[in-house]
C-alpha cells in the first residue's frame, strides 16, 4: 500500500482512515503514539495484576506467620506497567498515597 495513493485519487480518504485506524498493535504507528503500552495487551496487564495480587497474598501471609520479635517484612512492590513513572505504593489505610492531596488542600477543602 502506498501513501501516494491517496494523492493520485487511487486510494479514497475512508479506505486510508479505516486502514490507519485498524493497524495491528505492533504497527511503528501504534508505537509512536502510546509508547511501550502498544506493546501490551489486555491480557498482559491482567497477569500483572494477577502476579500483583499473588505477592500481596504472600508478603500478608509471610507477615501473618513471621516471629513477633522479627523485623518488618517490606511491602512487595507491583510489577511497573507502560507509562507508569513508578509503581504506585498503598499506604497503611489502603488508599494510592500518589492520588492524596496535599494536606494544605485538604485543609482549604474542609474550611
Amino acid at each position: 500500500m502506498d501513501l501516494l495513493d491517496w494523492h493520485r485519487g487511487r486510494l479514497t480518504s475512508r479506505r486510508l482512515a479505516v486502514l490507519v485506524a485498524h493497524m495491528p498493535r505492533d504497527s511503528v504507528l501504534a508505537r509512536e503514539l502510546h509508547g511501550d503500552a502498544a506493546e501490551w495487551s489486555v491480557t498482559d496487564y491482567l497477569l500483572a495484576h494477577v502476579v500483583d495480587l499473588f505477592q500481596e497474598a504472600n508478603w500478608m501471609f509471610a507477615t501473618v506467620n513471621r516471629d513477633e520479635d522479627s523485623d518488618p517484612l517490606d511491602c512487595p512492590e507491583p510489577i511497573q506497567r507502560p507509562g507508569q513513572a513508578e509503581p504506585a505504593r498503598k499506604d497503611t489505610s489502603g488508599e494510592d498515597a500518589t492520588t492524596l492531596p496535599p494536606p494544605q488542600e485538604l485543609s482549604r477543602f474542609f474550611a
